[in-house]
């Protein structure tokens, strides 16, 4: 157990969690994009 406590303290969640919102922005460019087009360009 406390070996699993370790590694689960020694992960740097901050950074974890900054690549994850970087990746879900990358991820809404594309989604945006998308849904203009079907809607035929029309915000």
């Amino acid at each position: 157990m406390e070996a699993l406590t370790s590694a689960l303290s020694s992960i740097n969640w901050e950074v974890i969690a900054q690549l994850t919102f970087v990746g879900l922005i990358i991820l809404a460019g594309p989604i945006v994009v998308g849904l203009l087009a079907l809607r035929g360009g029309d915000l």
